[in-house]
């Protein structure tokens, strides 16, 4: 009850943040992912996001900017790496853009089939899609991919989705 209580006056405390925004382009460079993370949690703390929400917000951020730099731009230095923050209200925005040859989301194997459960890799997307509330892959004018994720506070819910 009092981390409901608790959720509901910090959702009540963002309605009065004005719109905050923050864009970056980073180099496609692993070390670079450190860079996104901390400018989305600066962010946040200012527009006064509650810091029991940071572990999903950074995880799905990490897990698509590794994918951007990995599989987008193949960890070409030369090629960036885009990211839109906007925090308004209760939500938190996050686009990122690749400067690669794109993918179709719908080709990435399901991690949680039996053939698949054992891989090291290709759960980012499946981990983006759980602890967000919103996530859609669109196409760049350039070709690369962008990844749109959004967060939303909900006082009601306690689960990362």
């Amino acid at each position: 009850m009092l981390i409901q209580i608790a959720r509901i006056l910090n959702t009540a405390q963002m309605t009065m943040v004005k719109t905050l925004r923050a864009n970056l382009a980073l180099a496609s460079r692993f070390e670079n992912i450190e860079v996104a993370e901390r400018a989305l949690l600066d962010l946040c703390r200012r527009a006064g996001w509650p810091t029991d929400e940071d572990y999903w917000l950074v995880t799905a951020l990490r897990e698509a900017v590794a994918n951007a730099v990995r599989h987008g731009n193949r960890q070409d230095p030369k090629k960036l790496v885009r990211l839109e923050y906007t925090v308004h209200d209760a939500t938190v925005t996050i686009v990122i853009e690749d400067e690669g040859e794109g993918f179709d989301p719908g080709d990435v194997p399901d991690p949680t089939s039996p053939e698949n459960l054992l891989r090291p890799s290709g759960r980012g997307i499946f981990y983006m899609r759980q602890f967000m509330s919103r996530i859609e892959f669109s196409r760049t004018a350039n070709g690369g991919t962008a990844v749109l994720m959004e967060k939303k506070l909900d006082s009601t819910d306690d689960d990362p989705q």
